[in-house]
Order: structure tokens, then sequence, then C-alpha cells
């Protein structure tokens, strides 16, 4: 489990490098400041959460069980959250209705939440050794 974890962490993490810098250089010229920072904010919560991944499958305070969890929730955060982003900070380019694409975000942001709250649980459930 752990080697997937990570496996899926680097993954996230690069596409997020490549999609901020996608972002920074071939869409300055094709969308506002607004749409621009809103792009990078899904960037952003893409690589903290490739970060959080990272620890996850790296740290021994959580059973496996614990970590397929919280690996699932970042997961589909991730994909709502900042996929949903970035298809509302391009509608203009691609011309997608956005209208049913917009609650998705926080339903992403949920399941954000979500992992770090079990995090949190679990950790605070732990027995001290």
């Amino acid at each position: 489990m752990d080697r997937k974890i990570i496996a899926s962490a680097a993954l996230i993490g690069a596409f997020a490098i490549v999609l901020g810098a996608f972002g920074a250089h071939g869409l300055k010229a094709v969308l506002d400041e607004n749409q621009l920072a809103t792009f990078e904010t899904g960037v952003k919560y893409q690589m903290y959460h490739a970060l959080f991944l990272l620890f996850i499958g790296t740290t021994a305070l959580l059973s496996e069980k614990g970590k397929l969890l919280i690996f699932r929730l970042i997961i589909l955060g991730v994909l709502f959250f900042s996929g949903s982003i970035y298809l509302l900070s391009t509608a203009s380019l691609t011309g997608i209705a956005t209208k049913f694409i917009g609650p998705i975000t926080p339903i992403g942001g949920l399941f954000l939440i979500a992992g770090w709250v079990v995090l949190f649980a679990k950790i605070l459930g732990k027995k001290a050794e």
C-alpha cells in the first residue's frame, strides 16, 4: 500500500508542476488575472496534497486501513477540487458548461478536509507506545 501511495503522490506532484508551468506560461496570454489565480489555486492544493500523500505513504503512525481511507479521500478530493477548478478557470477557452461543475468543487474540498480529519482522529486515537 505504501508503494502505491508514494507513487500516486509522485504522479500527482509531477502533474502539479506541469500544470503550474502550463498556467504560468501557456495560459498567461489567454486568461485574465482572476482566471489565472483560480487555476493556480488548483495547482497549489494539488501539490499540497501530493506532499500530504507522501507523508501518509512513509509514516508508521497509521495502520494500512487508515492509510487506505486517507488515500482514497485525498485522491477523490484532488480530482474533484483541483479538477473542477481547472475546468472552471479555463471554461472561456474550452467552452465547457460550468453549471454542473460548480458544486463539485466544495465536494472535493470536503473530501480533502475529511482526509485531514481522519489523520487527526487516527493519530489522536492511537495509544502511546
